[in-house]
């Protein structure tokens, strides 16, 4: 059984809901991010989502666009993101970690390539925003092929028969986007949430996570009364950035470990009220 589906099932087991937490590697600097995430899994995280940066993150809004810029500046790779994986496969090995990103770096690496370093670090799923399955005939199965997880979005205006299809190529989870446009703007309504993830439901066993405009403890509590997960990303990004420009990175580093942890406790907490 993979780590994903391992942890879903044994939260169900638990009557709990995951917590994923995104962060975009190597932001603000190469140095915090092994030190981030496994203080993310002592601060209740379930699943982490690792965001590869890119140069052109069409899908993210200015906060997690800004983190890529700050991970580029050290000229933080693809090569870069795996090898910290692997060191946190030297002490975790139970936690799922998913990578979130774009095409190009995986293209360039070649598919085959990418799905067997991918693999060899540890990781366990891959969202890639900017391929749909019909051009993924080639992308799924070096993916499945190596063990990993091909995870899809889901967003306000897909179709049910379009959620039909995707959810066919998808597994690990689905990822429904709560709102309409990029990461980290718009207002969450978690009735409407609940509306979509019912017809959701209705055409894939998998689990739901629902991330963009999970923004704090009460909003992370509303959308696990009815998703199996709760993505974070942009509440935790802004954390870094607000400490990004400390006088050392280290001091920025130990700030920004401390208030992310905070607000993953928070909400660990609130989800298991």
């Amino acid at each position: 059984m993979s780590r994903i589906k391992s942890c879903f099932a044994q939260l169900k087991n638990n009557n709990k809901k995951a917590l994923i937490p995104y962060v975009a590697a190597g932001d603000p600097n190469p140095e915090i991010t092994l030190d981030l995430m496994h203080a993310m899994v002592q601060s209740g995280a379930d699943i982490i989502e690792l965001g590869v940066p890119f140069s052109d993150p069409m899908a993210d809004g200015p906060v997690i666009q800004k983190a890529s810029e700050r991970a580029l500046i050290y000229g933080t790779s693809l090569t870069d993101v795996l090898a910290i994986i692997k060191q946190f496969r030297e002490t975790n090995d139970t936690t799922p970690v998913v990578l979130m990103g774009y095409l190009n770096p995986i293209e360039v690496m070649g598919y085959d390539v990418f799905a067997k370093a991918a693999s060899g670090a540890g990781v366990d799923g891959v969202l890639t925003v900017d391929i749909p399955p019909e051009e993924a005939q080639d992308y799924i199965p070096a993916l499945r092929q190596n063990g990993l997880d091909p995870i899809f979005l889901l967003s306000p205006t897909t179709t049910r028969e379009r959620m039909a299809l995707i959810c066919q190529y998808a597994s690990g989870f689905i990822y429904y986007v709560a709102v309409k446009g990029v990461t980290g703007t718009a207002a969450l309504d978690t009735t409407e949430v609940a509306r979509r993830l019912k017809i959701i439901n209705e055409v894939t066993d998998l689990p739901i996570g629902v991330g963009f405009g999970i923004k704090s403890a009460e909003t992370a509590a509303a959308v696990g009364q009815v998703a199996d997960a709760v993505v974070v990303g942009s509440a935790l990004v802004n954390l870094v950035e607000q400490n990004a420009h400390a006088l050392s990175n280290a001091e920025g580093n130990i700030k920004i470990i401390e208030e992310i942890s905070q607000v993953l406790l928070s909400m660990r907490t609130a989800l298991d009220a």
